[in-house]
């Protein structure tokens, strides 16, 4: 079994682990979804009414704002950490305050974990 082979079988994994996730959870207007994508470098969250198709809030690795706080900032974990705190932060700022965590396929597990954990000590109930 040659690494391209491995990969895609990896991502087929998480691609079927998705799909059974996103069978159970939906985001309402009362209950917003709480998507997180996670690359190599960044990790990205946002926050999605699925009934009008609309993302509420987002937050990323990438954002203006948060790109100078997680410069330099190791272990990629503490990066999550703030992205999660910051995504809380803003989405109790529009009056979000219970959300349904959707994984998106990943483990809960490493910046996942982070992420969600520093959300919900900031305030955001799930």
């Amino acid at each position: 079994m040659d690494v391209r082979h491995k990969q895609l079988e990896k991502v087929r994994r998480r691609l079927r682990r998705k799909l059974r996730i996103r069978k159970k959870i939906f985001g309402t207007s009362e209950r917003p979804r709480l998507s997180v994508y996670r690359s190599l470098k960044h990790i990205y969250a946002q926050i999605i009414d699925d009934e009008r198709g609309h993302t509420l809030v987002s937050a990323s690795t990438l954002d203006r704002e948060i790109r100078p706080l997680v410069q330099g900032v190791r272990p990629k974990k503490a990066q999550a950490e703030i992205v999660g705190r910051i995504l809380a932060q803003r989405a109790l700022a529009l009056g979000i305050r219970k959300v349904a965590f959707d994984r998106n396929g990943y483990l809960y597990h490493g910046r996942v974990k982070a992420l969600a954990e520093a959300a919900r000590q900031a305030g955001l109930e799930f």
